[in-house]
């Protein structure tokens, strides 16, 4: 059989679990900015977060609904959207690299280490001025009957 026409690395799994596995490995890479996995699948990893983080730089609502379902938690598809693209905008392509690191001790396989290029900064939210205080409730008058 040719090899000609496929794409992508199987992991020997099937295909519900390879992409649960590239979900977890992406939404861990959002949440984390850095994570140690194997060689091939960081590899695989690359090609799946560039493809998430072009269509959250892009950021309008069709966009955002696919890096949510692109990823497993809410919460990291929102920091992906709202935090980390925009720090990434200076870039067209290349937003992560891949390291090699170790051989694992269990069964010698080339480890390696996937972040994005560029230090990501946390985002401070700016206190407004205008939103409402909280304002405490005075305690009702107790009616003084005589």
């Amino acid at each position: 059989m040719h090899r000609h026409g496929y794409q992508g690395r199987k992991f020997g799994r099937e295909r519900d679990q390879r992409r649960a596995l590239m979900k977890g490995l992406a939404t861990s890479l959002v949440e984390h900015e850095k994570i140690e996995t194997t060689l091939p699948k960081a590899k695989e990893l690359v090609r799946y977060i560039e493809k998430l983080i072009t269509k959250a730089k892009k950021g309008d609502l069709a966009n955002r609904r696919n890096v949510i379902a692109g990823l497993s938690t809410q919460s990291a598809a929102i920091k992906l959207v709202d935090v980390i693209a925009p720090q990434l905008t200076g870039r067209t392509s290349g937003h992560v690299r891949v390291e090699r690191t170790r051989l694992r001790v269990g069964d010698a396989a080339q480890m390696a280490t996937i972040e994005f290029v560029d230090e990501i900064k946390p985002v401070e939210k700016p206190v407004d001025a205008k939103a409402p205080k909280a304002v405490a409730k005075k305690p009702a008058a107790k009616k003084v009957e005589a």
